[in-house]
């Protein structure tokens, strides 16, 4: 069984100012959208391959024909005893083949994002659940610093990731269900970091992890699914 959060009121700002409104007695919390990016190019959909097959044989009826000597030496240039026969790498990986979601080696040719399965800010502390990395600011000097905190205590450092601007993308307003009202109401804010050529890290501070496709992600937060669809695009 996925083990996922509670119900939450979501927002996406329209202004950058007002967002950052709050009460003395509202916390702020700073979590990071960690993803890897497409390492291959994704295939391509059958409609567009059609439509690119049909536009190259309406093109190929006009080209220009050029005489059998000028392509005979156009062919037989650049090559040499230095030619090297490429062979693709396979696209299917053997994490993909045994589902290893805690693996950066599946899902080329789709996004990957980082969750970790722990306490989160607002939860009880007994009660674990999967989240993005987070962290509760606290007198950082800018939000984007708070985030960057937040990843590197679970990665060790930040050698290998790219943060994308300097202000969140995106934002939810917490506040007290029925089911669980002494919970604190706070805004948690989004940034978002890419990963930064390696295909391997050391997370902690989490009693586990996984690297999700964004259809994988919705399994993990079905009640959030309205919410990640507009804050995430792939």
């Amino acid at each position: 069984m996925l083990r996922s959060s509670s119900a939450l009121r979501l927002l996406i700002p329209r202004g950058s100012g007002s967002a950052f409104c709050t009460s003395a007695s509202e916390k702020i919390v700073a979590a990071v959208l960690f993803e890897r990016l497409p390492v291959v190019i994704p295939k391509i959909h059958p409609a567009v391959y059609a439509f690119q097959e049909f536009s190259f044989r309406w093109r190929q009826q006009f080209r220009r024909q050029y005489p059998d000597e000028v392509l005979g030496k156009s062919d037989a240039r650049g090559r040499g005893d230095y030619q090297i026969d490429y062979v693709p790498a396979p696209r299917i990986t053997e994490a993909d083949k045994t589902n290893d979601r805690k693996s950066l080696q599946r899902a080329l040719d789709r996004r990957l994002y980082l969750l970790l399965y722990g306490t989160s800010y607002g939860m009880p502390p007994d009660k674990p659940v999967w989240h993005f990395p987070e962290k509760v600011y606290e007198n950082e000097e800018t939000l984007r610093l708070c985030a960057e905190s937040a990843l590197t205590s679970v990665l060790g450092d930040l050698s290998h990731t790219y943060f994308v601007g300097n202000a969140p993308f995106a934002h939810m307003v917490i506040n007290p269900t029925e089911s669980e009202p002494g919970l604190p109401d706070f805004k948690r804010f989004f940034f978002k970091s890419q990963v930064i050529a390696t295909n391997k890290f050391n997370i902690r501070k989490c009693e586990d992890h996984v690297w999700v496709t964004k259809d994988e992600l919705m399994e993990y937060f079905p009640e959030q699914a309205p919410f990640l669809n507009k804050m995430i695009i792939s």
